[in-house]
């Protein structure tokens, strides 16, 4: 391939999925940008910035069986959005063999907690922000307790992810998620870079630096 077909092949990646493949003596990265809010089933707003579990997924796959790839960096500055599809990608990510690192770069809240927790190491910047909040939902909700079994079942599928991927227990996060005195108008936690650190939910303080470092040494293991 020439160079500037290589060129135009970087664009696509960025444009279409928000990443791009980096490659030096040391190692080959695969860099993914998680962004905006996680599109589910349902198609939202031309306006909106979305990340595309149907691109996502896919993507995985590819990483995780393509030799010239030797780890995954996952940059987060999400919102949210669809449970089912974030619990998907979290999943995808947690399962795969070859090293992964997440960064938590502006936020990675509601669902963007699983997905950043999903890497074998998961950092964030001291600026970073996480809320932590118990599932919301939305069209017609029909008042039954069969509809909040569900509900619960699923906050529950949540949190258990979050304690087998991270060093929090899971009555702490519950009660992270349904705290009433730290949020106007609202229950849950915003938790700062810091604090995301020391309750066990993240792994470390870093950036980007220290990210690819950690990939260096978990290749060399």
């Amino acid at each position: 391939m020439s160079d500037e077909n290589k060129n135009e092949n970087q664009k696509d990646q960025i444009k279409d999925m928000g990443g791009v493949y980096t490659k030096n003596k040391k190692m080959n990265i695969y860099c993914l940008s998680i962004v905006g809010q996680i599109e589910g089933h349902t198609i939202l707003p031309s306006d909106t910035k979305t990340t595309k579990y149907e691109h996502v997924i896919p993507k995985l796959v590819e990483i995780e069986q393509d030799d010239k790839v030797d780890g995954l960096l996952i940059m987060l500055n999400t919102v949210g959005g669809d449970v089912e599809a974030g619990l998907a990608i979290a999943e995808m990510i947690a399962s795969m063999k070859k090293p992964t690192v997440s960064i938590v770069l502006g936020g990675g809240h509601s669902i963007g907690v699983p997905l950043a927790v999903a890497a074998r190491h998961s950092l964030i910047v001291p600026s970073a922000t996480m809320t932590v909040h118990p599932i919301r939902t939305g069209g017609i909700v029909i008042g039954v307790h069969q509809m909040f079994d569900y509900l619960t079942k699923v906050q529950d599928r949540i949190i258990d992810f979050v304690e087998r991927n991270s060093k929090i227990k899971g009555e702490a996060f519950r009660k992270i998620m349904l705290e009433t005195g730290k949020i106007a108008n609202d229950v849950g936690t915003i938790l700062f870079g810091e604090e995301a650190v020391s309750c066990g939910l993240i792994d470390g303080v870093g950036g980007m630096s220290e990210a690819i470092d950690i990939l260096y040494k978990m290749k060399e293991k």
